[in-house]
């Protein structure tokens, strides 16, 4: 029985999806789960996984089209197995003819553009509004930009970051323009507020240490996966707040799925932990970590994106002690997390040195009141001070 390959949806606002390249030909056999595409999204490039094992019968859509969410882009079937025509999904309108002497499309609108041509207009300080495609459909490829700068775009002078050059107005690159857009409706639409609470982190790093003393590095646990782990667990004792807001109504997830922010050179994305509440600390480090590696190395799959009921944000490593996070949409709430600190505390009529933890809770008022967060913090908190407790299940 053949299985349709889809544009998938990796964004509850995703709408369409560009084909960057086909990692299979047509004809080839393909194993389950087994990467097979890439496509690019408003926020990354991903790999899209075979559904089933087979062969990929047939190719519908070309690199370089952008197409529906779920549109069927290829068709993987049986040896032998006959397949019955699928018809290529309409394309999205084409952008507006420019008049002589405008460039290749209007200041601002959406541009069709690999990675790599992306990446290197960037770095040149180049608006790729300006510069004309000659890839499929129009898409800006290497060689559009690097035309472009042959014929008089000069790069960023020595010294200067790549892209901001003084003076100069720089145009947001695809993943700036998304962030920028959500970021503005979350604060617009979702009425937030914050609670703050202080963790003391000495028996988190005692426990820490002493585990990754019984394994090697690479299997190390991180400061941030004991803070996935206690709100995965606190999650699953408070689901007001693993809930969103659509239309007057509360749509309660059956899942705990965190997403764990990481940063990029062009932004943040949060890719997903998929039932966090239900994992060992030691498996939540395991695919907390292959899911930063991934991201950072530009090789997302189609499941690690999306479908995020929490996020965790955690600017310690730059030695933030505290900050606010907006809460990314849909969710109703997000975590930021600080540095552990060593500082002076009171306890027992005597003053010594503990390490401390400050984390800051933004909630969709809208979803939960402050009640609500104060008790899921006061959880949160119990959770990391008496870290054993994470070491089940």
């Amino acid at each position: 029985m053949s299985t349709n390959v889809i544009m998938p949806a990796l964004g509850f606002d995703m709408t369409e999806g560009l084909l960057v390249r086909w990692l299979k030909n047509e004809g080839d056999p393909v194993e389950k789960d087994q990467a097979i595409a890439e496509i690019e999204t408003e926020k990354a490039t991903v790999e899209i996984e075979a559904a089933a094992s087979g062969i990929l019968s047939r190719i519908i859509v070309q690199a370089g089209e952008t197409v529906p969410v779920g549109a069927v882009i290829g068709v993987i079937a049986g040896a032998g197995e006959e397949v019955a025509e699928v018809p290529p999904p309409s394309p999205p309108l084409p952008p507006p003819v420019p008049k002589a002497g405008e460039g290749a499309a209007p200041s601002g609108a959406r541009v069709k553009a690999s990675p790599v041509a992306r990446k290197m207009a960037e770095e040149a300080g180049l608006d790729l509004s300006r510069v004309k495609g000659t890839g499929p459909g129009g898409r800006v490829v290497e060689r559009d930009v690097q035309a472009a700068i042959a014929t008089g775009s000069a790069p960023a002078p020595p010294g200067v970051p790549a892209g901001p050059v003084p003076g100069a107005t720089v145009p947001l690159n695809r993943m700036r323009k998304t962030i920028a857009r959500r970021m503005t409706e979350s604060k617009a639409t979702a009425p937030h507020f914050y609670i703050t609470v202080e963790i003391n982190m000495d028996d988190a790093i005692k426990m820490r240490e002493q585990l990754n003393g019984l394994v090697p590095e690479a299997d190390r646990i991180s400061v941030n996966d004991l803070v996935v782990a206690a709100a995965a667990r606190t999650l699953a004792r408070f689901p007001a707040l693993n809930a969103s807001y659509r239309e007057g109504n509360l749509e309660m997830h059956p899942q705990v799925n965190i997403g764990i922010a990481v940063a990029l050179e062009d932004g943040l994305i949060p890719p997903v932990l998929r039932d966090a509440d239900k994992k060992t600390l030691k498996r939540i480090a395991a695919e907390s970590r292959a899911l930063t590696e991934r991201a950072r190395a530009n090789k997302l799959r189609s499941d690690d994106l999306g479908g995020g009921t929490f996020t965790v944000s955690n600017l310690g490593m730059f030695d933030v002690d505290e900050f606010i996070a907006i809460i990314n949409p849909p969710e109703a709430a997000i975590l930021a997390v600080g540095a552990v600190t060593r500082r002076p505390v009171a306890a027992a009529g005597e003053v010594r040195i503990s390490s401390l933890m400050k984390t800051t809770l933004s909630v969709d008022h809208r979803v939960a009141d402050g009640a609500q967060a104060g008790r899921f913090m006061q959880e949160f908190k119990k959770l990391l001070e008496s870290p054993v407790t994470l070491l089940a299940g």
